[in-house]
Order: structure tokens, then sequence, then C-alpha cells
């Protein structure tokens, strides 16, 4: 099998991890190839809305586990390859030097063991550093199970490391993904956020420590494979970010690809709207102050699909409203539906000068399609706006299936500007059958 049979195998089979973002780290070239800048990974993007700057490939396919929802479990009939250390170095070095990609990310099926198959991964990535002198981003799996010394000779080279979840719950993992344990998968996480914070020390006390993963760790999971709730997925989102420091959680639609008894049917519809909104509700909990409770709990446990989370949290709780744009404080300002942290803060500079009214605000940037239901200017309400909760329910809900849904028989399918039905087989297809190379 030739290099490029592989690279078609192995980028095809990467496609179904998203954990693919911005480096969040500079570094300058330094005399070597390539350098990593902040925001400059994902500025290029795919057909299907993924980044397309990075070589995202596995190291091999073969797997001695056997997932139920994994296309690569070990019971599959598949097209197996498998990359050598130099092969794979060599071939990041040809595309980058092509002006192809940026970076690298790397992930893996489990060969021998965990940690076999990392240290064929640290050979890849030792050739680029060392050999080639490449300072470009390089994103690495961890393999649940893999020893702590492993994890952290590969913290010490590459930008940003994860451990996938994949499933929320422990016995969702027992179920589908039985050679997996929730002790392998979260015990990886603790060693990196421990070695993180010895780097951190480390800086402190020598001007040219190592950094360790510097742009941090993320992690993913798969919606809708298991039964778990969305107020569980959160609240679990919640305590991966209080308790690891993690940058990112990651959430990936359930693609049917394996007739397994215990996996929702292969014709059922990836629930891409859910996912739409958890991401949503993730952008609350790091970007605005919010926690899983208020956002959702055990009785109301699941998204409306309605209305995205904040305005659902402002319409559950409008004893807290309306806010006086002028004198509310800064974290409140970030509760109100249409503003966002942009937006708040160019309130609180603009009202150091002189009062803010509507039109003000409409030139900041904040969205009084679903701002006015919430605020007040000067003591006043928009003209000709109601600020009531069955009016503001009524008006949002109505925008919403106007412009997103169409509401049939009780039964909520997202409309937006095409079929969802056509887009969910469009989805679908896309990822099954595109060959996705990322270059």
């Amino acid at each position: 099998m030739d290099m490029y049979e592989k690279l078609a195998i192995l980028t095809d089979a990467a496609k179904y991890d998203v954990a693919c973002t911005s480096s969040g780290v500079s570094r300058g070239g330094n005399g070597g190839l390539g350098n990593t800048a902040a925001a400059g990974i994902c500025h290029s993007w795919s057909a299907d809305g993924r980044c397309i700057s990075l070589l995202k490939v596995l190291f091999t396919n073969y797997c001695r586990y056997d997932c139920a929802y994994c296309i690569n479990r070990k019971s599959n009939d598949v097209p197996r390859a498998a990359f050598t250390p130099r092969e794979l170095a060599d071939l990041t070095i040809e595309f980058y030097r092509r002006n192809y990609i940026e970076g690298l990310f790397i992930s893996s099926g489990v060969m021998k063991n965990p940690d076999y198959t990392m240290e064929q991964m640290i050979k890849a990535v030792r050739i680029l550093r060392e050999e080639y002198g490449f300072n470009g981003y390089i994103h690495s799996k961890i393999i649940p199970g893999t020893s702590p010394a492993l994890i952290e000779i590969m913290g010490n080279l590459v930008d940003r490391v994860s451990v996938n979840i994949e499933l929320p719950s422990e016995q969702s993992l027992n179920r589908l993904a039985p050679d997996k344990t929730r002790t392998n998968i979260f015990l990886p996480m603790g060693k990196i956020t421990e070695q993180k914070e010895i780097s951190a020390r480390n800086m402190v006390r020598y001007r040219h420590a190592p950094k360790f993963a510097p742009a941090g760790q993320s992690t993913q999971m798969i919606i809708g494979a298991s039964e778990e709730t969305d107020f569980h997925i959160l609240r679990l989102s919640q305590a991966l970010y209080d308790k690891y420091k993690l940058k990112r959680v990651f959430f990936s639609a359930y693609i049917p690809m394996n007739n397994d008894r215990l996996l929702p049917s292969v014709d059922t519809k990836p629930p891409l709207l859910r996912e739409h909104r958890l991401y949503q509700a993730d952008w609350l909990l790091r970007f605005y102050g919010f926690r899983a409770e208020e956002i959702l709990s055990e009785q109301d446990s699941m998204f409306n699909p309605l209305l995205d989370p904040k305005c659902n949290w402002a319409l559950n709780n409008m004893h807290l409203f309306p806010v006086e744009v002028n004198t509310a404080p800064y974290e409140m300002l970030l509760r109100v539906p249409g503003i966002g942290v942009t937006g708040a803060r160019r309130i609180v500079r603009a009202r150091k000068m002189a009062y803010v009214d509507f039109d003000g605000l409409k030139k900041m940037g904040i969205v009084l399609k679903r701002a006015q239901y919430f605020i007040t200017c000067k003591g006043r309400a928009m003209p000709y706006v109601t600020i009531d909760r069955q009016h503001a329910t009524l008006m949002l809900t109505s925008d919403s299936a106007k412009d997103n849904f169409k509401v049939t028989a009780g039964q909520v399918s997202q409309l937006s500007f095409f079929d969802m039905s056509q887009l969910n087989d469009l989805y679908i297809e896309k990822q099954k059958e595109r060959m996705v190379i990322n270059v």
C-alpha cells in the first residue's frame, strides 16, 4: 500500500473527531520551520464547516477495541492502514512546504496497547520537532490508559492534548465501549492538569523552562448514542472545566454507522439541533458566568428547541428583568439575551460619558430583536414593547419558528434556509462518503 492510499484511509477515518480549534498559543519560528499564532490555525474552513489548515489524520485505524459507535471497531470490515513514524513526519513536512497546512492533528486507534500506540505517535512528533525543527501547531490525542511518563513526554512536545470521554456516563461507557474504563479516561486528564500546574510554577522560577501543552487540553462527547439528558451532559462539562481546567468540551452529534442493537437505528438522523444548543450553553458556561444548574435542572432536563439557552433562562427568570442598561453591573448585562461580551463592554464604556439609549445600543451591535424584552434605557422600555414574560415568550418563539423552524402536528424540525431532512441527509452523506484530507 503506498503513502497516498494510507492517507486516503486514515484522513477519512479521522473526520469524526471534531476537536479542531484555534491554537490558543503563539510561538515564533526560532530558525526552524513554521510558527504558531494564537488564532492562526482556524482561519480557513471546508464546506462542511471543518478547519482545513491542519492535517487531521489517524496514525492507524487498526484497533483492538470494539466500541459499538466507532467505524474503526475491530469487528468492522473496513480498509485498514498504519503509518510509520517516519512516514507521518515526512508527509506533514511535505504538506507544510507546499503551503497546504499549518499544523498537525494526530489521533489513533489502539494497536497492541495504549502505551505502544503512544510510543509510535511520540516518535513521529519527535522527528517533526527535533529533526525537522517544525514549530507549527500540533494537537495530539492521548490514548486512554496511557502511562503518566508517556503523557509527560507528549505534552512537552505538542501544543494541545486531549483525552476523549466519548460517552457522558460510566453506564453508557460500560455498555457501548466495554474495553474502556472511566478510570483510564480521567487519570490521564488529571495527569495533564498536574503537569500544567508544575509547568506554570517552573515558568515563574526558570526563564527557559519547557512549556507543557501550552494550548491546554480538551475532550469530546458523542451526543445521541446513549440516553443521557442535556442536563447530565452540561453538568459533566461544568465539572470538567472546574476540576481539569479544560479549554474546550466538544460535542459531536452521533452519526449512525454501525448496525448494533445497543445503538439507535441507522435511519436515525444526527441530532444537529441538540448539538447546537449544547454548544450555545457551553459558551454561557465559559464566557458568561452561568452554571449548569442555572440553565437546566433535573425536572427541566432538555433544551427548548424553539429558544436558545440564554433566552430560555431569561424567560424563566423574569423577576430579574428589566435591566437598566445605564446602571446594571457588567455581570448582569452579560445575562441579557442579545448582549454579548463585546456588547456589554461597549455599554460599560459608553455610559461613563453619556446616557445610553436604544439608538446607541443598536450602533454598538446589540441584538435588540431579543434584548428589547429585557432592558430599559433611562427607565423606559423600547417603544411599543411590553416587558412581560408571556408577551416575550410569544414574540421570541414566533420569531424563532418563523426564522428557523416549522412546527407541524406537534413536532419540531429545523428549517433555516433549507429543509432539515435534506440537510441531515447531506450531512450523513458527506461524513460517510467524502474523503476529507484537509488540504
